[in-house]
């Protein structure tokens, strides 16, 4: 098993360190840093995605290999600046205003990293003025809209509703998620995309910017 193959089954099996150790032993061999991402952490987040969506991982396993992804991600982000490699897209999150969940909106931030995505996070209780603001400053491709709380869905539309006061609807795509909101809330209130799940949510991004 090469370095590449022993990086993608740590990240699986979610062993942090020995993901930490493997990518490190990789930058010291000067193994191209683009393919150290796109063959080793992104390859990996692909396959823990696919075990999701088949039942073969649950939340536990994913988070797991989420954050031994970050922590090699960590390490290997300083020579992904200096090689100039670019992200797939970026993507600002957040819990939409009313609602301090996020352990599923930091899943999704760990999973868009883990397809290559750079991921900008305004945290929880996030306003609508504060989504613009976000748009304006680090003109993403994506802006994601967590809730976890029935009451607080409708910020949801009323952000959507704020970025077309702004002048900023065409230049962004809106993705929502959260455990009440559905698909069809998803295209009564105007946005692109859905994702039921973190690992759905990272396939829905990279089809909004195909």
């Amino acid at each position: 098993m090469n370095l590449l193959d022993e990086i993608r089954q740590s990240v699986i099996d979610g062993d942090m360190h020995a993901t930490q150790r493997l990518v490190q032993a990789a930058i010291t061999e000067n193994l191209p840093p683009e393919q150290l991402l796109k063959d080793g952490l992104i390859a990996a987040m692909t396959e823990v995605g696919r075990r999701f969506e088949c039942g073969e991982f649950y939340v536990p396993e994913m988070l797991v290999s989420a954050r031994a992804m970050k922590s090699g991600l960590a390490l290997l982000r300083p020579h992904l600046v200096a090689a100039n490699v670019q992200a797939v897209g970026k993507v600002v999150i957040g819990t939409v205003q009313g609602d301090l969940h996020d352990i599923g909106k930091n899943l999704v931030g760990m999973m868009l990293e883990g397809a290559g995505f750079e991921v900008i996070d305004l945290g929880t209780d996030v306003s609508a003025a504060q989504y613009v603001t976000a748009v304006k400053d680090h003109k993403p491709d994506i802006i994601g809209c967590s809730a976890l709380i029935t009451t607080t869905m409708p910020r949801m539309a009323e952000i959507i509703s704020a970025l077309g006061e702004a002048g900023q609807r065409q230049q962004v795509k809106v993705m929502v998620g959260g455990a009440p909101v559905t698909e069809r809330y998803a295209s009564e209130i105007g946005a692109d995309g859905f994702a039921p799940d973190a690992a759905s949510a990272a396939t829905c991004a990279k089809e909004l910017i195909r």
